[in-house]
């Protein structure tokens, strides 16, 4: 049986995108990339980098090194240690948007999340098929700042079997979250070889890598911890206008974090990945639903497989404030493009407000556009023990393709069969009916349902209480 064909596509052509890498090295070279973190400087000198004004120097020779030692695949297994994320060739995951501050209720009002609003989300991310792993996706505002990154990585751990795309708001932080992670997986070296996190690493256009940000690449590294680049050029404010442009300024910023990271361990598992957008000169405004915007990152996917590494991607949000049908339609195509496009991980189900709120209805509902933009991928292939000939002439003859074995045995694979709350009832049969309730109500209903019935499975209870150690230790120390 041949492989299915998987439909495709291509942002870029080939030629395109070794111009854009090529004027990416040049200005790594002749600008440079500001580093304020002391370590990251001693790093790229001793790699023989010079520092011109304030900003060192990249060779195109170091760059090169460096992906070479960059693994092209990373494994990412759940808590009790199975492989569930497998980043190679165009397999796709998709994951929850990350790090909100505001929370859409069920009443409808956006306001800033609790920690029962986040434990809500844990739970029904562990319970949704299509949502592959945890994200870190809101900052409680009822625990100080100062721990929130932790606080949410111990609820995360706790409440689900999934792995974790997190990241950390200090540089204090990587060492006690790194000891809740190696807490639930047993050791240092059981961690390195099983991953159970993704942290991401944002560099701060144009071109500059924060202290924090630059020790977070390093932490991980050090550690076997996949580090996940977020470039973020927005075409127009804090990078260059066009597409072309913003595509090289983003693949300037994620080189050199790869070199940051590959210089402080040599094979150290690094995600190509981003969340660019254009700037709307109307409203100050980066929509992250523009259709330029996701451009940006079909575009940005293309150069970093054409580099050879895993990638990533913030689609399938919307900029909405509401379920309505803008938030349906922006999050629809994200999602759809990033599939066909084979993104790695693809960061962004249940957020809408532009990357700034999550709404567990949105979740809900982007479950099942994954669940449809998988099967999209999976293509249409001939099937092993079907005779189309064969079934014909046997249908024709009864009259009936429903009860057909073939059809009873076969129709759950062929379909994708989505959740109840998903209308496709004929008119009449809708008209019949005497309570007709909109998606909005129906996705409500369904969430209070998943909170009233699923029960994750509980996390080993020594581990719990270690967990709860180290983290009331971590809060003891705010003064």
């Amino acid at each position: 049986m041949n492989k299915n064909f998987r439909p495709g596509l291509r942002m870029i052509a080939d030629e395109t995108i070794k111009k854009i890498i090529e004027e990416a090295l040049s200005i790594l070279k002749k600008i440079g990339i500001l580093v304020e973190n002391q370590e990251a400087l001693r790093l790229l000198k001793g790699a023989g980098m010079v520092l011109k004004e304030n900003r060192v120097l990249i060779t195109e020779d170091l760059v090169r090194t460096c992906l070479k030692s960059a693994p092209s695949t990373i494994k990412i297994y759940d808590r009790a240690g199975n492989l569930i994320m497998d980043l190679a060739d165009d397999n796709v995951y998709f994951v929850p948007g990350s790090t909100a501050v505001y929370f859409l209720d069920s009443e409808g009002e956006i306001r800033k999340p609790t920690t029962q609003d986040y434990i809500n989300l844990v739970k029904l991310t562990d319970f949704l098929p299509n949502i592959m792993a945890q994200s870190t996706a809101m900052i409680p505002a009822d625990v100080p700042d100062r721990i929130a990154d932790q606080y949410r990585l111990y609820l995360s751990l706790c409440y689900s079997q999934k792995p974790i795309v997190t990241g950390t708001f200090s540089k204090e932080s990587f060492e006690p979250m790194k000891r809740m992670l190696t807490e639930v997986r047993g050791s240092e070296e059981e961690l390195r070889r099983r991953p159970l996190a993704i942290f991401d690493a944002c560099p701060s256009p144009p071109l500059k890598w924060s202290d924090l940000t630059c020790q977070a690449l390093m932490d991980c590294a050090k550690s076997g911890i996949p580090a996940d680049i977020i470039s973020v050029p927005l075409a127009g404010a804090v990078s260059p206008v066009t597409l072309y442009g913003a595509l090289i300024q983003h693949t300037a910023e994620n080189l050199s974090g790869l070199v940051i990271s590959q210089l402080a361990m040599s094979g150290a598992p690094v995600i190509y990945g981003g969340s660019p957008a254009i700037f709307d000169m109307r409203d100050a405004t980066a929509p992250l639903g523009a259709i330029e915007s996701l451009m940006l990152d079909c575009g940005y996917q293309q150069i970093g497989k054409y580099l050879g590494l895993p990638t990533h991607t913030y689609m399938g949000l919307s900029d909405s404030k509401d379920l309505d049908s803008q938030m349906g339609m922006e999050a629809g195509i994200g999602i759809i493009l990033a599939a066909i496009c084979g993104i790695n991980v693809v960061s962004g189900a249940g957020m809408l407000g532009s990357e700034n709120c999550q709404s567990l209805e949105k979740l809900m509902l982007d479950n099942e556009l994954c669940g449809m933009a998988l099967r999209l991928i999976s293509g249409i292939s001939p099937r092993e023990k079907f005779e189309t000939e064969e079934i014909l002439g046997e249908c024709l003859e009864t009259g009936n393709f429903i009860s057909h074995a073939a059809t009873l045995r076969l129709f759950r694979e062929e379909q994708y069969i989505p959740e109840s709350f998903i209308d496709r009832t004929g008119i009449e049969a809708w008209k019949s009916k005497k309570h007709k309730k909109g998606l909005k109500k129906k996705l409500q209903e369904e969430v209070e349902k998943v909170m009233r019935s699923y029960f994750p499975s509980p996390l080993d209870e020594d581990i719990r209480s270690e967990l709860f150690k180290l983290w009331t230790n971590e809060a003891s120390k705010i003064k």
